[in-house]
């Protein structure tokens, strides 16, 4: 029904446009990762310390095809409608598995209605099954709605609403739902069953999420804008390692402050705190901050060097292997991606991309080329906020982290004069060097090569 219901208002925009233009493309995105000793293993239960495997490879092969219609009403509203269906099937060679092998299964990764500038201007909105990396620039907050299929989608079901309240102030009303039974998909029955949020292997595949909240957006003074930010954060119960987890429900309250001290340098200070409570009344809290000093040459050259240095803490606590996470430990939200590792997503205990109980600093340094062609790495220690003993270890150091990352351009497409096929690239590594918390001091790594073509 609420496919039907999307359907109708998609239509039902269409018709009131003017000129409309309809456009459509495809991505072709192919890479291998390599992976040794990663600590931790997604659905192995919270208990779970052991390394991953001695050795891991794969093959990922990810095709995607979009189209849209645009238009624009005599009033001066946008409209656009938008939609992308994406496949992903890979071969993994050691230990060898053939889950995803071709054709593997179709799904339906965005659908959407996007209108700009209603009202004179008041509101913008997008509604429907779209990317949520980064919504409003809260990049701790918003990453991923489905993680538990890696990086094949990042979507969520939502309705994001933008008011313009003021020529520099905004107000952003969203409300979201990942829910595995509003999938569409098309294979076999056992990739059906595959849950895309919940915490990964061995947990109920229909572990589903959904919230609500508001952002406030705004500026002290010129140069220091600022967000102030509410929501509500709801999971279902679910089968875990034989365990059934109650349901829970977490608010969170956060700013975020970006100081523009001039053309080159800049502040990033967050500070979130999260009450709740789950099924069996018991209460549920969490806090998380950053601060960190950004760096970029404003220089006329091609080549600009920029650098970071950051720090990012995640409440933890001591009971997590009895107490789901443990009542004082953070909740991620939707921020369960690979914003600082790329490594950890394979290799977490609390689950997919599930980041918590943690303190990092990380220093970042690069060269920015141009378009499609930059060079970063950065590196830093981690240490757990609480001693949960799900490492195996006795101590609170996890270990020390270091990526570094090349993205090149193979061929750009000259977008003054109306191309589109492009194909570009990026190599990654990582390594880490594991700590006390844990039970193996043996070194993992996580490399990869990627190609994407674009048309």
């Amino acid at each position: 029904m609420r496919r039907i219901i999307g359907m109708g208002v998609a239509l039902l925009a269409v018709s009131a446009w003017g000129d409309v233009a309809f456009d459509a493309g495809a991505d072709l995105r192919i890479r291998q990762e390599i992976m040794k000793n990663v600590p931790g293993l997604p659905g192995g239960g919270v208990l779970f310390s052991g390394v991953r495997g001695p050795f891991t490879q794969h093959l990922r092969v990810r095709p995607r095809v979009w189209g849209e219609l645009v238009g624009t009403t005599s009033d001066g509203v946008r409209w656009r409608v938008y939609t992308r269906l994406a496949d992903e099937f890979r071969w993994c060679p050691e230990p060898y598995r053939n889950a995803h092998t071709f054709p593997d299964e179709l799904i339906l990764d965005n659908l959407f209605v996007e209108g700009t500038g209603l009202f004179d201007g008041f509101l913008d909105l997008r509604v429907g099954r779209q990317d949520l990396y980064d919504y409003c620039g809260l990049d701790h907050v918003f990453v991923d709605g489905t993680p538990g299929d890696g990086s094949r989608t990042v979507y969520a079901d939502m309705a994001a609403f933008k008011l313009h309240v003021a020529d520099e102030s905004t107000l952003d009303l969203f409300a979201l739902s990942n829910l595995d039974d509003s999938d569409v998909r098309w294979g076999t029955d056992r990739s059906k069953h595959t849950s895309l949020s919940g915490f990964g292997g061995g947990a109920d595949p229909d572990m589903d999420d959904w919230g609500f909240g508001a952002i406030w957006g705004s500026k002290l003074a010129e140069g220091l804008p600022y967000q102030v930010f509410v929501m509500q954060k709801n999971t279902r119960a679910f089968d875990r390692a034989g365990v059934t987890h109650p349901r829970t429900r977490r608010e969170l309250a956060g700013a975020k402050l970006v100081p523009q001290i001039d053309a080159e340098w800049s502040l990033q200070l967050e500070a979130m705190g999260q009450v709740g409570a789950n099924g069996d009344h018991a209460t549920l809290s969490g806090w998380s901050s950053y601060a960190g000093v950004n760096w970029k040459s404003a220089t006329a050259s091609s080549v600009k060097p920029f650098g970071s240095l950051g720090y990012h803490f995640m409440s933890g606590d001591d009971d997590a292997a009895d107490e789901d996470g443990g009542h004082g430990a953070w909740d991620p939200m939707w921020s369960r991606g690979v914003n600082d590792s790329e490594m950890f997503l394979y290799g977490t205990h609390y689950g997919a991309g599930w980041w918590s109980n943690l303190h990092h600093l990380k220093l970042t340094a690069g060269l920015d080329f141009g378009r499609a062609h930059r060079l970063e790495a950065n590196a830093g220690p981690l240490f757990a906020a609480a001693q949960d003993g799900l490492g195996g270890g006795d101590g609170f150091f996890k270990g020390f982290l270091s990526q570094g990352r090349y993205d090149f351009p193979l061929w750009l497409a000259d977008r003054a004069k109306g191309e589109r096929f492009e194909v570009v690239g990026h190599v990654l590594a990582e390594f880490f060097n594991p700590g006390d918390y844990f039970e193996t001091s043996r070194p993992a790594f996580f490399v990869r090569w990627q190609v994407e073509l674009r048309f």
